[in-house]
């Protein structure tokens, strides 16, 4: 169920009369306990999900019930529970629900609510992301084959996912090697005349120009899709076979390409890649937590089709009283509520919510899902070393953090501010005289850089698209209004602006009239003389000027800051900039697809003659009617 689409099936169950799914938001001055006692009395005793909200809004909680009467009384006995659940019951003002038909319903939508609404008191996956796939694209009729992340919207056959980009180009190297796919674009396959570097390395076949048929290729990319399904085996068996074959027939070239092959193979089922391949499963997950000084590490390896296909760590937010069974119940509910399921999945610890995840999951797949905690053998083997590697990234992100904060402790006494700051957001902007105007903040906090949260904006006002000030302004209040309007998004605690007092003085402007700019602190970072590192100058309101010393090790940090939103910034300005160059003038035509725009360019031999063309000139290239003529016309001399 789509946490969306349950909201609004919520509200029409509200409208109807039915059992109270949502109860009605009734303003009193109770909260805490007292407040959870005004809705017990209406809740039914059936499965279902419940929010709980604070004075201003903010969800702090997902939870799901199999007795929401049951579950929402046991929060009224407010002595009973720890002092973390405690802080959140004083601070609950308002309570939501939605009844679900099943326990089972509820687990996969409090899943959901939990990954978009990021409750405060929820362990919470902060790190998940999508997985890449290998994609064999099936709408050409030389297949292609490339790495694919987000919505499958392309024809063709999906295979993954891939625990990391790195793992994908191995896989992709290996299959280029073997059988010699193309990776190549369309504009590009249709364009070749002769053979390209690929071929003569012996990384593709070249169907482009006729040096395999269709036929010939199509039988290749059989071949790797039976790799990726796990049928190396048979493959391989066969390929050994028809290359003893053509070595009898003294086709010694043919030999040598299926050995070739036949090599590429065994690098990634038998080599380095291949050390830890399983041989009692052909498809699993392997999930491992380890938990130390109040924070976990669960590291997952993907097999499929019998092979490792990577492996990657998360960190999950948790409370330092929950333990590692805790965390890696709401991990694997989270984790798995928009990928994928393998048929089995092998744990560390027993979940509490074992059966209920294992049903939940089952019903999602649509097929049995097993989960196991392996005590002897081959998976005892691999989950001892998913554990040895959440160790080791644990101790390492612990030791970065332990760094991290000493630093960040630093910039609070700097700046003045209360506590350290949890998130930091830094400000840049990059464009070429006005084009390609691009503005763009990175993020930062305790576990360093935050990747996921970087964000861009394209400057729309052209007034100001060679205005620093006025794109400044234009970015930071297209951010801060969606922040004022969407209570679910985290605020930052310190804004970081590339610039001077100029730029100070905009953003000020911006957040003054938006009513925020005492909700954060706000500084600007200019360059030192001659652009010196090391020599800025920060800038704040309220105060004076000042610098650090050179070597200050918080200086060495807010430069690290400024410097990343300085390449996240100009690097996505470039992108922009080499995109348009590859642009054609033609491109922007009404009427002019594909076909019309190839047959314009053989005709005249460059977009510059057909901008200089007559109608007439233009209406004499084939399917360019009259009045498309006109219009090509038009289009270059309004």
């Amino acid at each position: 169920m789509n946490p969306h689409e349950s909201d609004s099936k919520v509200e029409d169950l509200t409208a109807e009369g039915d059992a109270p799914a949502r109860l009605a938001d009734v303003r009193v001055r109770q909260h805490g306990p007292d407040r959870i006692k005004h809705y017990v009395a209406r809740l039914p005793n059936k499965p279902g999900v419940y929010r709980m909200t604070d004075e201003h809004g903010t969800v702090l909680y997902v939870g799901k019930a199999k007795d929401l009467k049951k579950r929402v009384t046991a929060y009224t006995a407010y002595d009973r529970h720890p002092t973390r659940l405690r802080r959140m019951i004083r601070a609950t003002t308002n309570m939501e629900f939605v009844v679900t038909e099943s326990e089972v319903e509820a687990l996969l939508l409090e899943a959901q609510l939990i990954k978009r609404l990021k409750p405060r008191y929820n362990i919470l996956l902060r790190d998940d992301k999508s997985f890449p796939y290998i994609l064999v694209r099936k709408d050409h009729p030389a297949a292609q084959v490339v790495k694919h992340r987000g919505a499958k919207k392309i024809e063709g056959d999906y295979y993954g996912p891939f625990a990391s980009a790195g793992a994908v180009n191995r896989t992709l190297d290996t299959l280029q090697r073997a059988f010699r796919l193309r990776n190549c674009s369309d504009s590009i396959y249709e364009s070749r005349t002769r053979p390209c570097l690929q071929y003569q390395i012996k990384r593709c076949s070249a169907p482009c120009t006729g040096v395999v048929d269709l036929d010939e290729y199509g039988k290749l990319v059989d071949d790797a899709e039976d790799f990726l399904k796990g049928r190396s085996d048979t493959l391989r068996q066969r390929l050994q076979a028809e290359m003893d074959e053509a070595s009898k027939a003294m086709r010694f070239e043919k030999a040598a390409e299926l050995r070739d092959r036949l090599h590429a193979l065994a690098r990634i089922t038998g080599g380095s890649l291949g050390k830890i391949n399983p041989k009692t499963f052909s498809d699993g997950d392997v999930i491992a937590v380890h938990s130390a000084g109040g924070q976990s590490c669960v590291q997952v390896f993907f097999f499929r089709a019998g092979q490792n296909w990577g492996n990657s760590a998360h960190f999950p937010r948790h409370e330092k009283d929950q333990g590692p069974e805790e965390v890696l119940d709401a991990f694997v509910a989270q984790f798995y509520s928009d990928k994928p399921v393998p048929k089995e999945i092998f744990l560390s610890h027993v979940l509490p919510s074992h059966a209920l995840i294992e049903t939940a999951l089952s019903e999602r797949a649509d097929r049995k899902i097993t989960l196991s905690v392996p005590q002897r053998g081959e998976k005892k083997t691999l989950l001892e070393t998913a554990r040895r590697n959440a160790e080791e990234a644990l101790g390492r992100r612990m030791a970065e953090t332990k760094n991290q904060a000493r630093l960040l402790d630093g910039v609070r006494e700097l700046f003045g501010m209360e506590q350290p700051p949890n998130r930091i957001e830094v400000y840049d902007n990059s464009h070429n005289q006005g084009s390609n105007a691009i503005g763009a903040f990175v993020v930062a906090g305790p576990e360093g850089f935050r990747k996921r949260d970087y964000r861009t904006f394209n400057i729309k006002e052209t007034e100001v698209t060679n205005d620093d000030f006025g794109m400044m302004r234009e970015v930071l209040t297209r951010r801060f209004s969606r922040l004022v309007k969407d209570d679910t998004l985290e605020w930052p605690d310190l804004v970081l602006i590339d610039g001077g007092k100029g730029q100070l003085s905009a953003v000020t402007g911006v957040l003054d009239e938006l009513g925020v700019l005492g909700r954060i602190t706000l500084v600007a970072i200019a360059k030192g003389p001659d652009r010196n590192a090391g020599r800025e100058t920060f800038y704040m309101n309220d105060r004076d000027p000042f610098t650090l010393p050179p070597r200050e090790p918080v200086m060495y940090y807010l430069q690290r800051l400024r410097d990343e939103s300085h390449r996240f910034a100009i690097g996505t300005h470039r992108s922009r900039r080499k995109k348009d160059m590859k642009r054609s003038p033609l491109d922007g035509i009404p009427g002019v697809g594909p076909g019309r725009k190839r047959a314009l360019l053989a005709h005249f031999g460059s977009a510059k003659a057909v901008k200089n063309a007559s109608v007439d000139e233009l209406s004499g290239v084939e399917g360019v009617s009259r009045k498309l003529a006109q219009a090509i016309h038009d289009y270059f001399h309004e």
